[in-house]
């Protein structure tokens, strides 16, 4: 039976991915309109790189943080913290209504593109949306680090004379040093992966067979699915933390 445990931050992280990439704001739909100013497919799928990358930016600014606060912070206070950011979030697009970031003009650079993606979805809490599986996953790669560091100190130890004195590596801390960090790249990997397949899929079906109009008409206000789900996510993030601070 599969370790719920384990896989469950990063099912969290594909199905986040997932909704990411649902969503227009974060950029298929300015891929489609791109495709549709040039009037060929190939532009369509060129701006997709840019935008994946630029999600990848801001996620990966998020993953970095929680990493390096996991080194010196308890996971209860990160998710406490984690919860009430996501909270604070929410209210902050409430209280603004929705407001998003504008961009002028729809002549841009794969560079201009690369930024637009990153201020959209900085702008959006898409990074804050993922701390309870960073942590989880931040967590479980400092204690794999600390297992093999344990093993390594035992199985010198073990081959080592009694008479002498077993010498501490002084270039490795006991947390494991940056092995803490490399499931949280993983982490933005799986994450745009599963964004740049959904909004590469959405953007070709509309250019291609549905066309911008049928937005009009069929599409749901994604703004307060989007709102309501930083809400559920601060509040469970919020109460794993204070609830790992009532059990000590």
């Amino acid at each position: 039976m599969p370790d719920l445990s384990a896989s469950w931050p990063w099912l969290t992280l594909v199905a986040m991915g997932a909704f990411h990439g649902l969503n227009p704001a974060m950029g298929w739909l300015f891929a489609v309109a791109l495709g549709l100013q040039e009037r060929r497919l190939r532009a369509v799928l060129a701006a997709l790189g840019p935008i994946a990358l630029g999600h990848a930016l801001s996620i990966g600014l998020f993953a970095v943080a929680v990493g390096l606060l996991g080194l010196i912070v308890p996971q209860r206070l990160l998710l406490i913290v984690g919860g009430l950011a996501l909270l604070a979030f929410a209210g902050y697009k409430v209280v603004t209504r929705f407001r998003c970031v504008r961009w002028v003009g729809m002549r841009v650079s794969a560079v201009q593109l690369t930024f637009w993606s990153f201020l959209m979805a900085t702008a959006h809490g898409a990074g804050l949306m993922l701390i309870p599986a960073l942590v989880r996953l931040e967590r479980s790669g400092a204690a794999v680090a600390a297992a093999q560091d344990g093993h390594a100190m035992d199985h010198m130890d073990m081959s080592m004379p009694m008479a002498m004195p077993m010498p501490m590596p002084s270039h490795a801390p006991a947390t494991g040093g940056g092995d803490p960090i490399a499931p949280l790249l993983g982490a933005v990997a799986v994450h745009t992966g599963a964004l740049l397949l959904v909004a590469g899929i959405l953007a070709v079906v509309v250019y291609q067979r549905v066309g911008v109009e049928v937005l009009r008409r069929a599409w749901v206000n994604l703004d307060f699915i989007w709102t309501g789900v930083l809400t559920i996510t601060g509040v469970i993030t919020l109460g794993v933390g204070l609830w790992q601070v009532l059990m000590g």
